[in-house]
């Protein structure tokens, strides 16, 4: 019945999105003006790390993607709130556990093809990289979604406007990204704010994605950004899926 649930939630949410082919585009726009207008500037520059300045930049912007993305996913759910939506929702026998994987599912799938086109993008630019390393960046990016996402639905169901959700949002995604090394290597700052940044769980998935970027599969870095991200959506999944219960989602 779970399966059936979340299938059941699943397209009902993707076919919302796939309605609105705007929001789907509109979605990648910031990480791609950041590859067009930004990454050129860092070609030739030595950046500390192995490979590219594209193989250093693209794996932050598709993560970024996935950060700011899924963070704001929760906007829809104070829609639907004051709608009615979720308390029709409610009443029905759907699991409380279908009702945030449906959603969760629908954000990694549009998330997962918006990566694709940046992708793509950054191939046309001069990326180049093995392919089972962009496989296993979009596999981060869908895990990173998964997580972000059910933690701003979460966020959604216990604030009552959008005026209180974007600031909550915001405090938290800004310095995340300042402080993950999403478009920079961290190595690259000071001492002090190298060691700081390895109190964000997205840093360790961005060092993770370049290793993969650049070849390098069997590394710290990429046994690090496995067990963070497995450990992030685990727990992200367990506080979405409680919430939902206790709120009557």
């Amino acid at each position: 019945m779970l399966l059936h649930d979340t299938g059941l939630i699943y397209g009902r949410y993707l076919r919302q999105s796939l309605r609105s082919r705007f929001a789907l585009l509109f979605g990648v726009l910031m990480p791609l003006l950041y590859l067009l207008f930004f990454g050129p500037l860092l070609t030739d520059l030595p950046l500390g790390g192995q490979g590219s300045s594209w193989q250093v930049l693209v794996p932050g912007l598709l993560l970024q993607l996935g950060l700011f993305g899924a963070s704001f996913a929760g906007f829809s759910v104070i829609i639907e709130n004051g709608r009615g939506v979720v308390e029709r929702m409610r009443v029905t026998p759907v699991s409380r556990l279908a009702l945030l994987l449906g959603r969760v599912l629908r954000d990694a799938t549009v998330f997962a093809f918006q990566a694709v086109l940046l992708v793509l993008a950054a191939l046309v630019m001069g990326l180049r990289a093995p392919l089972p390393g962009v496989l296993i960046g979009f596999a981060f990016v869908a895990l990173l979604t998964v997580s972000l996402a059910s933690l701003s639905y979460a966020l959604a169901l216990k604030v009552r406007t959008p005026q209180e959700f974007g600031p909550a949002v915001n405090a938290l995604t800004m310095p995340s990204m300042l402080l993950s090394g999403l478009m920079l290597p961290m190595t690259l700052g000071p001492a002090w704010l190298d060691v700081l940044s390895h109190l964000m769980p997205f840093r360790y998935l961005v060092d993770a994605v370049r290793d993969a970027y650049v070849g390098s599969y069997a590394t710290p870095h990429m046994l690090y950004g496995v067990l963070v991200a497995g450990a992030f959506t685990a727990l992200a999944v367990t506080v979405g899926t409680r919430v939902f219960r206790t709120a009557g989602a």
